[in-house]
């Protein structure tokens, strides 16, 4: 999966891929490390696992957005992936993988459509570099916690 609004950014975790996913899994919980994300509501059923789906309050800088998303893989320690159907629409994943020492390179890509309203492919551009920032700092909170 890859595509010219794609953004990746990645870190490496001195814990294990299932300890590291023990810190993921709960979707409620990446509030705690996630400095965009602002609260998170689940709005199915299921509180794991494909076919969730939630909403999530985002704020970057003056903008402010509901992000419906629903998860679309999900292998336990391995991958988490979100199909994004709000304003902004597009795809995510987060990908675990162990290194020779038990460590996990946590990685994280999106890909990304902003509506006209919010400047489109233009937006998109724009916007690339600031969430790189963002997710970065992400990652180190997550690693940090």
């Amino acid at each position: 999966m890859t595509s010219k609004n794609q953004i990746d950014v990645s870190i490496i975790i001195a814990r294990s891929p299932s300890e590291v996913w023990g810190s993921v899994e709960d979707i409620k919980s990446h509030t705690e490390w996630m400095k965009d994300a602002s609260a998170i509501r689940i709005t199915s059923e299921s509180q794991a696992g494909e076919g969730t789906q939630f909403e999530c309050d985002t704020k970057i800088g003056p903008f402010r957005l509901v992000d419906k998303m629903t998860i679309t893989s999900w292998q336990v320690n391995r991958v988490m992936g979100v199909r994004h159907q709000g304003i902004v629409s597009g795809w995510g994943q987060f990908s675990l993988e162990e290194t020779q020492s038990g460590h996990t390179v946590f990685r994280w890509a999106e890909s990304l459509r902003f509506p006209w309203y919010l400047g489109g492919q233009f937006g998109s551009v724009i916007a690339r570099p600031i969430l790189r920032w963002v997710w970065n700092g992400n990652l180190r909170r997550l690693k940090a916690s």
